[in-house]
């Protein structure tokens, strides 16, 4: 990739002349305070600290990551993804965070886009001052499909969270213990909130599940902790915990 992408665009057709409609903000004012204010003043412990006290249900937003990336093989282009970034900065500030990069956001943008992706993120960081950004971080694989050197995984942490990133959500599909921990010490170096994430599936209520039982979930917990993670995500792989615990959460007292 240093030369240059070398796959070369899948078509040769020209990009739509439609123009989605796309909200009005306010022209000259800036948006509300939001989360990332707690962190850029006072720093990771106190922004997850904050996140801890807030009462009632907070939202993270996918649509700049896994939604297209899902839905649209992370096709959709900058120049769409800025288009909107100033409303959202605006209507969304009291989100817990944006995940906007990451993933397959990061190679897709290069080998099928021709973008840059370091631009990418700077360019909606400048748009979007008040929300903090997440990323989804492979552990050793950082955005890529291999194993890299730790140094590499250290320094492109480091231009991440340079470039705006606040949130490195890292994630291993095996919850393999020291991949999560190479990623949560390189995202932590690097001054970003660590966001260690348990791949979780299954039905810890069902006794003939012996080996990813409650007791497994509970001690990878413990030793995430244990490694300094600020937030603790559950990565629901079968998606139907999250409506669940919403609802819970939002049951009054």
């Amino acid at each position: 990739m240093v030369n240059g992408p070398t796959t070369p665009l899948a078509t040769s057709v020209k990009p739509s002349n439609l123009e989605p409609h796309v909200p009005e903000t306010p022209a000259g004012i800036k948006p509300s305070a939001g989360f990332r204010d707690i962190l850029i003043r006072d720093g990771p412990e106190a922004f997850a600290k904050a996140v801890r006290n807030h009462k009632g249900l907070l939202l993270m937003d996918t649509t700049f990551r896994d939604a297209h990336q899902s839905l649209l093989a992370t096709r959709v282009r900058t120049h769409d993804l800025l288009k909107i970034s100033p409303y959202v900065s605006h209507a969304f500030h009291n989100f817990y965070a944006l995940e906007n990069w990451g993933g397959a956001t990061f190679d897709v943008a290069m080998r099928f886009l021709h973008e840059c992706p370091w631009e990418r993120l700077a360019a909606m960081r400048a748009l979007v001052p008040n929300v903090p950004f997440q990323m989804l971080l492979r552990g050793a694989n950082a955005v890529g499909y291999t194993s890299y050197p730790d140094n590499v995984v250290y320094k492109f942490c480091d231009l991440a969270k340079q470039c705006g990133m606040d949130i490195f959500r890292v994630f291993d599909s095996l919850n393999y213990l020291p991949n999560l921990i190479l990623g949560m010490e390189a995202a932590g170096k690097a001054g970003g909130v660590v966001e260690a994430a348990i791949s979780y599936t299954g039905d810890v209520s069902d006794p003939k599940r012996t080996k990813y039982d409650l007791n497994y979930y509970l001690n990878l917990a413990n030793e995430l902790v244990k490694a300094g993670t600020h937030v603790l995500c559950i990565k629901d792989m079968a998606g139907l915990s999250k409506p669940k615990a919403a609802k819970e959460l939002c049951q009054p007292a």
